[in-house]
């Protein structure tokens, strides 16, 4: 049992926490809003993509190293590793000339 235990609170320092609820961001007429997301440097957070157009979309960043497609009509998680104070621009890669947004670390 204490095994058991020790295993778990090892696993659990080990994998990021996302203790904050997702940032609710949604997708429609091929647009981000909000386009612009604040959240706290060094710690992992996740967004919470709802696209309301029917086609889908790819949420998608070299800067914060992370691609999703979610569905249309649908919604899906971004989950987002710490990241050091700056600005991170993020798109729509299907739509990507209306479809952008930023992410600033403070």
């Amino acid at each position: 049992m204490v095994r058991v235990i020790a295993a778990v609170l090892a696993l659990a320092f080990a994998t990021p926490a996302f203790a904050d609820a997702p940032i609710p961001v949604t997708l429609q007429n091929h647009r981000f809003t909000p386009n612009v997301i604040h959240v706290k440097a060094n710690r992992p957070f996740a967004i919470h993509l709802f696209n309301k157009d029917a086609s889908a979309d790819e949420f998608d960043s070299s800067a914060l190293k992370v691609e999703k497609v979610v569905s249309g009509n649908s919604d899906g998680i971004v989950r987002i590793r710490p990241l050091a104070p700056g600005k991170y621009p993020f798109m729509g890669e299907y739509h990507s000339a209306t479809a952008q947004g930023v992410v600033i670390a403070q």
